[in-house]
This record gives structure tokens, C-alpha cells and sequence, in this order.
């Protein structure tokens, strides 16, 4: 991560410094002589304002944060002199292809950077634009620790096939990391956080989803993330959050949770991903909010979200359209 970052220039933080990230920058950032403009709230045209004000060459970001920008009216977003910005990296959750190539034909492939890991720093990827394009969807290739892909019994999949992504420090490295209170969840010697993905002959890794989190419908898979990615296009979504609830006939039905920057109706955006998704993967509920689904971080906790509407449910005995939210509706 350093080496994304500039020598005595000006770096940007939006983020909240409670999470990993972006205090890890800051501190990084001071470390390597750099002036750190932390924002107290994001905000998206404040964000490129500050770009221009500072001169700011480096910027840490997370999808959402990129889709509420690039959602500016274009006047507004192109108005800002951003050409003191060398570097515009991302983590935390999925970016969505369309919005990655829309940063890189705005922005410039050289300037893109994506990286994956966790806290724990055990293994970490990192992709520019231009290695994205040739590999589009790819989080990249390790450089740092160890990545494996592992079956349901943790022997190590072929290229291609998906599977529990694992993670370990290079043997022999000093530890990256302890726990106090808490065990880390291990297959062997091996980290997981729970990620579902897989390699390319190049040695690319490719994220699927989360295992939790992946929905069972009438026997088909369903990864939540592509479904969000479809939802989050449309330009009156700020984001979503797509889960699995109870049904009795399929296992599981698909339901959104949508984040709205403007009323929307259901028979609009299903035709708007009927265009994007095959049918089994439309959401057969919707659910409009007022408030963000994902958190300062970036993330989505679809497990606690799955949770709470599941016993909301069974304890109030109300109609799955009676979820308490600004609208529900399903689909017919």
C-alpha cells in the first residue's frame, strides 16, 4: 500500500478513521511526509472540491463512494480540476464492472488501483486499470503472502473452478497479525475470510461472493453481488443490498433492499434488469429505504440484514410486505 502513495504531496481520506483502512492511510500517508485532508463526512462533490483545493495525488475510496460520484450531474462531477490526482484506489466490497470502467475512461487506467485483503494483512492483491481491462473483473495477482483456492474439504481447486478463498503469510514471515479474545477461522494453517472465488491461468483472482451469503433458489446458485451490481447501475439507486429470504416453495427467494436517490417503480426496475440478469435472479421482492445499506466502511452486513427481516417476520406475524422500510413491493 505505500508505494500508492505519494511523497510530500496531499493525500485525501473520506473514509471514517475507525475503519482499517483508511487509518492506515492516514498514518502511512504522515509517515511519508504527505499533508492528510480527512473529510468528517463523505460527501461526494465536497470530495472532488477538496481534490481541486489540495492537490490532492492519492485518494482512498470505496465503491460506493465512486458510484455516488460518478452519479453527480456530469456538469458538476467535470467541473473540478483533477489533474493533480495520480492515484485513486479502492477496497473494502465488490466494484461493479460498469462503474470500474467508467472510473478508468474518466480518470485514466494508470491511476485505478484495486486491492484486496484483510485486516489481517496475511496475503494481499492489487490491480491497475490497465491490467483490469485485460483481465476485467479481477481484484489481481498476489503480492503479499499466500492464495489458495480450496473445495468444501480444503484440498486446492484447479484453475478456473471456484471456490473458499484462503490466505496465510509467506511461511517462515514473521506473524502479521493477533488475536485477543477471538481465534481466526482456519482451514490447516490457512486463513479464510469467507470469500468465494477463483484464479485465471495468469494468476489472477477473481471474486465470486460470500459463502454465507450465497443464495439457494430452487436448486440454483445466486451470488447477491452481481445482482446488487444490475440493482446499483440504474441511475436512481445509490446502492442495495440483495439477500436470501425463507420461501416455501423454492428454498429461498431473492430479496433488495434499495437505497434510493429518487423515487423509482418496481415494474421500471424490473424491466431495467430484466435487460441485465436472467429472470431467476430478478428480486422477487423489493424493499425502499431511506437510509444507506452499507456502512462508513463500504460493506454490506447482509447476514444481519437477512436476520432482522426474518424475525421481524416471525414474531410480529405480518405479511412479508409489511417489512418496516419507507415501501415494499413484490413482484408478480
Amino acid at each position: 500500500m505505500p508505494l500508492l502513495l505519494p511523497r510530500e504531496g496531499a493525500v485525501l481520506v473520506p473514509g471514517p478513521l475507525y475503519h482499517n483502512a483508511p487509518f492506515t492511510t492516514c498514518l502511512q500517508s504522515l509517515f511519508r511526509g504527505n499533508h492528510v485532508v480527512v473529510m468528517r463526512r463523505f460527501d461526494p462533490a465536497q470530495t472532488l472540491e477538496l481534490i481541486e483545493q489540495y492537490r490532492v495525488g492519492a485518494v482512498l475510496l470505496v465503491p460506493t463512494m465512486m458510484s455516488r460520484i460518478w452519479k453527480l450531474p456530469e456538469a458538476e462531477r467535470t467541473k473540478f480540476d483533477l489533474s493533480s490526482l495520480r492515484v485513486a484506489y479502492h477496497m473494502a466490497s465488490h466494484c461493479p464492472d460498469w462503474l470500474k470502467a467508467a472510473w478508468i475512461e474518466w480518470l485514466g487506467a494508470d491511476h485505478i488501483y484495486e486491492l484486496y485483503g484483510g485486516t489481517e494483512m496475511q496475503a494481499l492483491t492489487v490491480i491497475r486499470g490497465d491490467e483490469w481491462l485485460q483481465h476485467r473483473g479481477s481484484v489481481g495477482r498476489c503480492v503479499l503472502g499466500e492464495i489458495r483456492i480450496a473445495s468444501e474439504d480444503g484440498s486446492e481447486l484447479r484453475l478456473g473452478e471456484v471456490g473458499e478463498i484462503l490466505l496465510r503469510s509467506t511461511p517462515g514471515a514473521p506473524p502479521a497479525y493477533f488475536y485477543i479474545g477471538a481465534e481466526p477461522t482456519r482451514v490447516g494453517d490457512w486463513d479464510t475470510l469467507g470469500d468465494l472465488g477463483r484464479f485465471d491461468a495468469d494468476g489472477y483472482l477473481y471474486l465470486s461472493d460470500r459463502r454465507t451469503d450465497l443464495i439457494l433458489r430452487g436448486g440454483a446458485n445466486i451470488l447477491p453481488a452481481e445482482v446488487e451490481a444490475a440493482i446499483d447501475e440504474h441511475p436512481a439507486v445509490h446502492s442495495s443490498a440483495v439477500i436470501g429470504l425463507p420461501d416455501e416453495d423454492l428454498g429461498q427467494r431473492v430479496h433488495a433492499i434499495i437505497h434510493t436517490r429518487k423515487p423509482i417503480g418496481v415494474e421500471e426496475l424490473t424491466q431495467y434488469l430484466d435487460e441485465r440478469l436472467v429472470h431467476y435472479k430478478i428480486p422477487a421482492s423489493f424493499e425502499f429505504v431511506a437510509e444507506p445499506v452499507r456502512g462508513d466502511d463500504g460493506k454490506v452486513r447482509r447476514s444481519a440484514l437477512r436476520d432482522e427481516r426474518i424475525a421481524f417476520k416471525k414474531f410480529a406475524e405480518v405479511p412479508a410486505s409489511s417489512f418496516p422500510a419507507t415501501s415494499t413491493a413484490t413482484r408478480s
